[in-house]
């Protein structure tokens, strides 16, 4: 058992009542103690030091490989017959979910639905390749598993964005074409009755077969253009020179839609790429290169300029 300790109190001297001689009066004694236990401290005098956390260490993102100087008649421009077969796979494969869910909504007699759908898979195409735009054009580099060579292929893009116009069309559009046929076959072959899964995977997935093709077209002008594209850009059907043409200018961090473009102005304002860049700064330490002073490799290099140089 605890024995606490025991103050003295400190006595001082008594102080006696004059005492008249005429009156007996009783002397009154004053007493005071003086402990020597410290105060305590008030709650409004505790000071609480603030904590200071770091944010976790950057991991520094290794700059993509941008890649060699074009050269007129660049054969890295020109499509093969592989890039043919993964083109023609692809647009069959779209083909066939389009001609299902046309199919079945004759036999159904429903059209508004599949309508609807195709709509849905139009505008989710548009945001769909935004997010996969920011995601190459910040992250990773030429050594990416899976993606390296689209990496490195985006980041030659910002350096000489002329060159995709140079692209032949298969040799723009095979990668996107591969990754459709292998994600539309299973559902063109499981899937036989459904108009509206049909409409939306039709759509959508064209779309984002063809979203390369509609980019070299906003990198045209008008002039080069067939009248039919013009007026679809136009329409604000297809993202437009004008549009995507900021997405070429400091600090490369906006407009990364190229379907259509209509998410560019929601996702640029929502700031919704900043947050999704602090969200993966804070969890897994990797900044973007968005965050970096555009170097040489990000600097655009005009066309006339790359080929006089190659004179």
């Amino acid at each position: 058992m605890a024995i606490l300790p025991h103050h003295n109190p400190t006595l001082r001297p008594l102080q006696h009542a004059r005492l008249s001689h005429h009156n007996s009066l009783p002397a009154r004694i004053h007493c005071s103690t003086t402990s020597t236990t410290p105060a305590k401290p008030s709650r409004d005098q505790i000071i609480k030091q603030p904590t200071i956390i770091n944010p976790p260490t950057a991991l520094v993102q290794t700059s993509a490989t941008v890649s060699a100087r074009p050269v007129l008649n660049d054969p890295s421009l020109q499509s093969t017959w592989s890039h043919r077969v993964w083109v023609a796979s692809g647009c069959t494969t779209v083909l066939i979910s389009l001609a299902k869910s046309l199919t079945t909504a004759v036999d159904s007699h429903i059209w508004i639905e599949p309508i609807l759908a195709g709509f849905i898979g139009y505008v989710l195409a548009d945001l769909g390749s935004g997010i996969y735009h920011w995601g190459i054009d910040n992250y990773g580099d030429s050594e990416t598993p899976f993606f390296g060579t689209q990496i490195e292929a985006f980041q030659g893009h910002h350096k000489w964005p002329w060159t995709i116009t140079r692209r032949q069309f298969a040799n723009n559009l095979h990668a996107l074409a591969r990754a459709v046929t292998f994600t539309v076959i299973p559902l063109d072959l499981i899937c036989n009755d459904n108009a509206v899964l049909h409409g939306f995977v039709g759509v959508c997935s064209g779309c984002i077969m063809f979203s390369q093709q509609f980019h070299a077209w906003a990198h045209c002008t008008k002039s080069k253009l067939p009248a039919a594209v013009v007026a679809l850009q136009d329409a604000g059907i297809l993202v437009s020179r004008s549009q995507h043409a900021a997405h070429h200018r400091p600090p490369y961090n906006n407009n990364y839609c190229i379907v259509s473009g209509v998410w560019n102005e929601i996702l640029d304002n929502s700031k919704f790429f900043e947050a999704m860049e602090m969200i993966l700064f804070f969890k897994l330490g990797v900044r973007p290169r968005s965050w970096t002073e555009p170097n040489s490799d990000w600097t655009e290099e005009t066309e006339s300029k790359s080929l006089i140089s190659e004179l």
